[in-house]
C-alpha cells in the first residue's frame, strides 16, 4: 500500500509539473485546446517484470464526446492484451492527460478531469496487476482521501 502511495504522489508531482493548474473556470477554448493535444498524444506504458500496461484517452464512440481513460495490461510480455477497462466513465467531464506507473503488481493511473468549471487531478489504484480498480479518488479534494473513507 504505502508503493501505491508513494507512486501516486510522483506521478501528481509529474502532472502538477506538467499541467497548467488555474483557479478561474476553464473557457471553451482552454477545453477545445485539449482536445487538439489528446489527439497528439501517445499512449504512456508502464513495465513491471512480464506485465506490461498502456493507458490512453479516446472520445471515439463515448456520448457527448468526452473523452475517457483506457488501460489494457498483458502478463506475457507484450504478446497478448486483455479486455480494454475503462478506467474514468464520467459523462461530465473530458479525461484527459493520462499517466501510468507500475511496482511489482501495483499499478497507478492519474489523470485529469477537466470541464467548465473544473480541472481536478484524479487516481486509481490497482493492487492484482491491472485486473481490477480501486475507486476514482480526487486528487484536489481537501482532508484524507481513499478507498476506506
Amino acid at each position: 500500500m504505502i508503493n501505491i502511495l508513494v507512486l501516486g504522489i510522483v506521478i501528481l508531482i509529474a502532472l502538477v509539473i506538467s499541467a497548467t493548474l488555474t483557479v478561474n473556470p476553464i473557457s471553451q477554448a482552454q477545453i477545445e485546446g485539449s482536445k487538439a493535444k489528446r489527439n497528439s498524444q501517445a499512449a504512456p506504458i508502464a513495465i513491471s517484470g512480464e506485465n506490461v500496461y498502456i493507458v490512453w484517452f479516446s472520445d471515439k464512440n463515448m456520448p457527448n464526446n468526452n473523452s475517457e481513460v483506457f488501460f489494457r495490461a498483458s502478463n506475457n510480455g507484450a504478446t497478448m492484451f486483455g479486455d480494454k477497462i475503462n478506467l474514468s466513465n464520467t459523462t461530465t467531464a473530458d479525461s484527459t492527460d493520462a499517466e501510468i506507473a507500475a511496482d511489482g503488481d501495483e499499478v497507478i493511473v492519474t489523470w485529469w478531469e477537466r470541464n467548465q468549471t473544473s480541472n481536478e487531478p484524479v487516481f486509481r489504484a490497482s493492487v492484482d496487476n491491472g485486473l481490477t480498480f480501486g475507486p476514482l479518488l480526487r486528487l484536489g479534494t481537501n482532508g484524507s482521501i481513499g478507498a476506506n473513507e
